[in-house]
C-alpha cells in the first residue's frame, strides 16, 4: 500500500512539473521556436513562390533578387522628400484668386470646424510669394522659385490633389512611409527590398541619405522594417565622413583578418540557428557578411570625386560636403549599380515664418534655390544614361501650405509663413511607366481642398507597388495572426498618371 502511495506520489510531482511555467520556459522553447520558424517559412512560402523563390532560398538569402508577380514598369525608386513641407503654392500650383486675396482677412468659412497645427484667431490671406509662368510643350504652370526645374517640367505627372489626415509633422510623415501614422509598420522602401531583394550582393537593397542638418521629425521609424525582419530596414549612408558609421577597420585589424573573424561569428550564429531556429539569427549572419561586402563597395559608390567634372557642374555638388545636390549624385550612382529603393530626406522646409530663416520669401527661397539644381540635374542624367526608362523618381512633402497666414499665439508676425495644410498639396513623379507631362488633380481657387482628382496616400503607395509589379491587395506578410499590408485597407492604383 506504501508503494503504490509513493508511485502516485511520484506520478502527481511528475504531472506538477509538465505543467509548471518553469518547465514551459526551460524546455519548450525550441518547440515554440519550430513554431515561429514554421510560421515564418509559411509567410515565406506565401509570399515568395508567387515571386519564383523558393522560401528556404529567400530565408536563408533575404536580400536574393526576385522577380515580382506581374510584368514591372520599373526595377528601381528614388523618393525625394522634402522633410517640413514645402508649399505647393509657392511652386507648382498657381492661384490668380488668392492673390487678389493677399492681406485681407480669412473669411470665416475658411476656419469653421478645422484643426490647424498653429493658427487662432482670425489669420490674413496669403497671396503666393512668387511669380508663375507656363513652362515647356505641357504649358505645366511652375514658379520662378525653380528655373531649372523648368527644363524637365515635361518629363513629369502632377499630382495636385494630394490629400492626408495628418497635420503634425512626424505622424504625417510616419503615415507617408508606412501607411499608418502609428509606429511599428514598415517603411516603403523595407516592402519594396522584401519583395524584390536586391541586385547587388554587395550593397543594401534599400539605402537612405539625409541633408539639411537634421533627420525627419518622425525619426529612423520611416525607414525602419516594423514587423518584416530588420535585414529590409534601410541602411544610413552619410555622405561627409565615413558613409557608414564604423565601416572602416581599427588600427591592426586587415581584410583577411576581419573576414576570419567574420567567419568564426557566423559560424557561432549558424549553430544558433540550428538549435533555436531564431530567424534573425539568419538576418544577423546576413548583415556581417553584407557589412564586409560593404567595407569595398560602398565606399567605391560613395565616391563622387571621380566623377567627371561636367557633372559636378550639372548637380553643383561640393565634394566633402553633406548637402542634397550630393546626395542626388550619389542617388544616381546607386541606382546604376542596382540598389533597389534610394531614399533622400532634406530638411528644412517648414516655413511657419516665425523666423526670417523659416519665412516663405527667405528661407524657403533659399531651400527652393538648393533643391532646384540637382533634381533637374538628376532627370537629365538619368535620362542620358537609360536608367530613366526603368528607374521611379518621387517628389514631395508630408502635406503643404494653408491659403491663410500663420497666427500663432505669442509669436509675432514679423515674417511671412503659412500653417499645416493637409486638404491638399502636390507632389509629382516620373519615369519608367509614368506619363509625361501630364497633371492629375485639380484644387479650389484657394488652393484649399481638391475638387477633382483627389488622391490618398494610400492611393501613391499602390501605385508605386503597382510600376514595381505588385498588385497592393495581394501583397502581404502575416503578423500577429492576420495578413498585413502597405496599404491597410485602403489605396487604389492612379491610372490616370501611367503610360
Amino acid at each position: 500500500m506504501d508503494k503504490i502511495k509513493k508511485l502516485l506520489e511520484e506520478k502527481n510531482t511528475a504531472n506538477a512539473k509538465l505543467n509548471s511555467r518553469r518547465h514551459f520556459l526551460k524546455d519548450c522553447t525550441l518547440g515554440l521556436g519550430g513554431m515561429a520558424l514554421g510560421s515564418l517559412l509559411g509567410s515565406c512560402f506565401s509570399g515568395k513562390e508567387r515571386l519564383g523563390v523558393s522560401g528556404v532560398e529567400r530565408l536563408l538569402n533575404p536580400l536574393s533578387p526576385s522577380a515580382p508577380p506581374f510584368l514591372p514598369k520599373v526595377k528601381s525608386v528614388i523618393y525625394l522628400h522634402m522633410v517640413g513641407a514645402p508649399s505647393q503654392l509657392e511652386l507648382f500650383d498657381y492661384k490668380p484668386e488668392l492673390v487678389k486675396l493677399n492681406n485681407k482677412p480669412c473669411p470665416e468659412s475658411l476656419l469653421k470646424g478645422k484643426k490647424f497645427a498653429f493658427i487662432r484667431g482670425v489669420p490674413k490671406m496669403l497671396g503666393p510669394q512668387a511669380k508663375f509662368s507656363k513652362e515647356g510643350k505641357s504649358g505645366n504652370w511652375v514658379s520662378n522659385n525653380l528655373p531649372h526645374f523648368k527644363k524637365i517640367i515635361d518629363e513629369v505627372a502632377f499630382l495636385k490633389a494630394v490629400h492626408t489626415d495628418q497635420f503634425n509633422h512626424g505622424p504625417a510623415q510616419t503615415f507617408m512611409f508606412t501607411g499608418s501614422a502609428r509606429l511599428g509598420r514598415p517603411s516603403l522602401g523595407s516592402w519594396v527590398t522584401y519583395g524584390l531583394g536586391s541586385e547587388n550582393a554587395n550593397l543594401p537593397g534599400f539605402v537612405v541619405l539625409t541633408s539639411g542638418g537634421a533627420a525627419p521629425d518622425a525619426g529612423k521609424s520611416v525607414w525602419g522594417n516594423g514587423f518584416l525582419p530588420s535585414v529590409y530596414q534601410g541602411v544610413h549612408c552619410r555622405s561627409k565622413g565615413d558613409p557608414v558609421l564604423y565601416l572602416s577597420d581599427p588600427k591592426g585589424v586587415n581584410r583577411d583578418l576581419k573576414q576570419k573573424l567574420i567567419k568564426s561569428i557566423n559560424d557561432i550564429n549558424l549553430k544558433e540557428h540550428q538549435k533555436f531556429n531564431d530567424p534573425e539569427v539568419l538576418t544577423r549572419i546576413n548583415q556581417y557578411e553584407m557589412a564586409y561586402k560593404m567595407q569595398v563597395s560602398v565606399p567605391e559608390v560613395m565616391d563622387i570625386n571621380n566623377e567627371p567634372e561636367y557633372i559636378h557642374e550639372m548637380y553643383g555638388v561640393k565634394p566633402g560636403e553633406e548637402s542634397f545636390a550630393n546626395n542626388c549624385l550619389l542617388a544616381r550612382k546607386m541606382v546604376e549599380k542596382g540598389v533597389r529603393f534610394v531614399q533622400l530626406y532634406d530638411y528644412g522646409w517648414d516655413a511657419h515664418g516665425d523666423l526670417e530663416a523659416t519665412s516663405l520669401t527667405a528661407g524657403f527661397l533659399k531651400k527652393c534655390q538648393m533643391m532646384d539644381r540637382p533634381v533637374a540635374a538628376l532627370i537629365l542624367d538619368l535620362k542620358q544614361r537609360g536608367l530613366l526608362d526603368d528607374t521611379l523618381v518621387i517628389w514631395g512633402g508630408e502635406f503643404g501650405r494653408t491659403p491663410m497666414q500663420e497666427n500663432r499665439i505669442g509669436v509675432g508676425n514679423l515674417f511671412v509663413g503659412r500653417d499645416h495644410q493637409g486638404d491638399a498639396f502636390t507632389m509629382w513623379m516620373a519615369g519608367g511607366g509614368i506619363k509625361k507631362g501630364v497633371v492629375h488633380g485639380k484644387t479650389d481657387e484657394l488652393g484649399y481642398t481638391g475638387i477633382e482628382g483627389r488622391v490618398s496616400v494610400h492611393d501613391i503607395h499602390a501605385t508605386i507597388l503597382h510600376l514595381l509589379g505588385f498588385d497592393h491587395e495581394e501583397f502581404t506578410y502575416q503578423f500577429q495572426g492576420r495578413p498585413f499590408r502597405l496599404t491597410d485597407v485602403e489605396g487604389r492604383v492612379i491610372n490616370e498618371i501611367l503610360s
